[in-house]
């Protein structure tokens, strides 16, 4: 499937955000391409800028690539219940909160990078056994309706729109 075959709700206009910054690609192409390049991005970040934050409010770069991660194991899990047609709600997660009891700033580079690998090929691996229905189909999440290839595509995005941040705003 492409981000051009998807359709949005009026409710779902913050994640798609971050499938537009995807341009048009098909989805199991963009998830193996990124396999590839964010570890390669992670890899060239200095190992003194992971706990750099740009504000006092704001996450490091160790607590942003967890986030990343957090992030796509959740959509992940989301996309694997709605694939198998359940629909019950599913509640949204405190991003700030998980951010805070990471205990990212006490990881390497190299651990981050290892666990980023495993995860997304956990996703790709989920990702490859769905058809088209199974990509149609759709539940609740966060009190928001999400089809199972939306949240495919928002994990793309997602990383892509914090990779970006750390480039503009921390490196």
């Amino acid at each position: 499937m492409r981000t051009t075959e998807l359709s949005f709700s009026e409710e779902t206009p913050f994640y798609k955000v971050y499938i537009d910054t995807l341009g048009d690609v098909e989805l199991l192409d963009i998830l193996q391409r990124q396999l590839h390049h964010f570890p390669e991005f992670i890899e060239s970040i200095p190992d003194e800028k992971l706990l750099f934050a740009y504000g006092p409010d704001k996450w490091t770069i160790a607590q942003v690539l967890v986030h990343v991660i957090d992030s796509e194991r959740i959509f992940q899990y989301r996309a694997l219940r709605f694939s198998r047609g359940d629909q019950n709600s599913l509640p949204g997660f405190d991003q700030d909160f998980y951010a805070e009891r990471s205990k990212a700033d006490r990881r390497s580079k190299e651990s981050i990078i290892e666990e980023y690998k495993s995860v997304r090929k956990s996703t790709l691996a989920l990702f490859a056994t769905f058809d088209r229905d199974d990509l149609e189909n759709s539940g609740t999440a966060s009190h928001l309706q999400w089809s199972v290839a939306a949240l495919g595509f928002v994990i793309s995005g997602h990383q892509k729109h914090h990779r970006d941040i750390i480039r503009e705003r921390y490196l």
